[in-house]
């Protein structure tokens, strides 16, 4: 057998020391070896070189911790919604108020835009009601639906803050239940962006905010459960068995009352009514969120709320209702963009 090939194969003890200097006569065995095989070094291989390979390692490792670390910086910044380098000069989505860090979440939404939704409550003859509306401009330019300000002899305006104005109506526009009220002398208020509704598909994350019942600031969150219902409602809430929107306003049922899918929810909207298409959504909206923002991820206002359906709770005739069953509708903001100016030169008012 031969040990050379076994027991010492190439490479396997490599020393600082070039073996042909030291010269072998053949006359002394090694361990028993044949006379061919050689004597060991004098002294034993050196690790100098063993050395360096930890230190490679080392700073192999430190290179791939390096690059995995600039990986999940990069990883962090996308889903962030941009690079990690430009995540920290704003702050905040382009086109929104939401911040970075809370974007496409609800809570993240109701922070950035609840100070631009506002509670609304308007005195008639009739009574009071109370709905929402959404403020568009610094100087107190305020949209919300007709039906929640028809017919009003005063109105006034809630803010987040809890402070309150008197309001003026600049325009309305019936047909579309779409009204633009004005504060008197308001400024620097907190606006609400206005977004593309064209842009809305079926399954997208909304959020509504409004003062349900009366609860100033309430969010609820859903989704668009469809696109272009044919929602027909009351022009105004005189000769509606609902009454109007608001609370307190008697006789009814404390529910704006409108067609849909030929059958009527709320009781009757009357003789004179107009159908616009609406946003669909399953958000939880109850009395009072009519005039109040449906709202996408990104802050923007997508629809203005304007009806919804609850039934009748089994205590009748007490005049209550049940919650929402997740059928409400929103009239879309490209709508509202496209009737501002009529609204803003007081046409149909």
């Amino acid at each position: 057998m031969d040990m050379t090939e076994n027991l010492r194969p190439s490479g396997a003890h490599p020393t600082d020391q070039d073996p042909a200097s030291y010269p072998y006569d053949g006359s002394t065995a090694y361990d028993g070896a044949a006379s061919s095989y050689p004597p060991p070094p004098p002294y034993a291989p050196t690790n100098r070189r063993r050395a360096k390979r930890p230190v490679a390692l080392l700073a192999a490792v430190a290179l791939a911790a390096a690059v995995v670390g600039g990986g999940t910086a990069t990883l962090v910044g996308q889903l962030n919604g941009g690079s990690a380098q430009a995540t920290g000069s704003t702050g905040t989505v382009q086109g929104t108020t939401v911040s970075q860090s809370s974007k496409g979440t609800v809570s993240g939404v109701a922070e950035a835009v609840s100070p631009a939704i506002v509670e609304i409550g308007a005195a008639s003859s009739a009574g009071e009601s109370t709905g929402s509306g959404v403020v568009i401009t610094e100087d107190g330019e305020i949209v919300t639906n007709n039906h929640v300000i028809s017919g009003a002899q005063q109105i006034e305006v809630t803010l987040s803050t809890g402070k309150t104005y008197t309001a003026d109506v600049v325009g309305t526009d019936p047909d579309k239940d779409l009204a633009l009220i004005k504060l008197r002398g308001a400024s620097g208020l907190k606006t609400a962006a206005l977004g593309d509704s064209s842009q809305v598909k079926v399954g997208d994350q909304v959020v509504a905010i409004g003062s349900p019942e009366g609860l100033t600031g309430t969010v609820t969150s859903g989704i668009i459960s469809a696109l272009d219902r044919d929602v027909t409602v009351a022009e105004d809430d005189s000769g509606s068995s609902g009454q109007g929107q608001g609370q307190g306003q008697g006789g009814g049922s404390g529910q704006w009352p409108f067609e849909f899918g030929g059958q009527q929810f709320n009781g009757d909207t009357g003789e004179k009514t107009t159908t616009y298409k609406a946003l669909q959504t399953d958000a939880s909206l109850n009395p009072g969120n009519s005039g109040g923002a449906l709202i996408n991820m990104d802050g923007e206002i997508i629809g203005i709320n304007s009806a919804m359906y609850a039934p009748s709770s089994s205590a009748a005739g007490t005049g209550s209702s049940a919650g929402s069953v997740g059928l409400g509708f929103a009239i879309p903001v490209n709508t509202l963009k496209a009737d501002l100016d009529a609204l803003r030169a007081g046409d149909g008012s």
